[in-house]
C-alpha cells in the first residue's frame, strides 16, 4: 500500500493525525506526513483520507492503481 500526502493540497488540519497517529505525522511547515502504512488496514486509510478537509491523501496499491479517491 503507498500513501501519498499532496503537500501543497495539504491545509494542516491535523484530522489523518486524530484517527491515525502512528501513521501520520506533522512537519515544522504544518503539512502532514506518512510514517508507516504498515501501522493501518486499508479501511483506516481509507477512514483517514476520507476525514481529509482539503483531500490531500491519496491511496494507491502495489501496483500504483488508485485506490482513493
Amino acid at each position: 500500500m503507498i500513501v501519498r500526502i499532496l503537500r501543497p493540497e495539504c491545509c494542516g488540519s491535523g484530522e489523518c493525525i486524530d484517527r491515525l497517529p502512528g501513521v501520520f505525522g506533522l512537519d515544522s511547515k504544518n503539512k502532514a506526513f506518512v510514517i508507516d502504512t504498515d501501522e493501518a488496514t486499508l479501511a483506516q486509510l481509507i477512514e483517514a483520507a476520507e476525514a481529509c478537509p482539503s483531500g490531500a491523501i491519496v491511496i494507491e496499491n502495489d501496483e500504483g492503481l488508485i485506490v482513493f479517491p
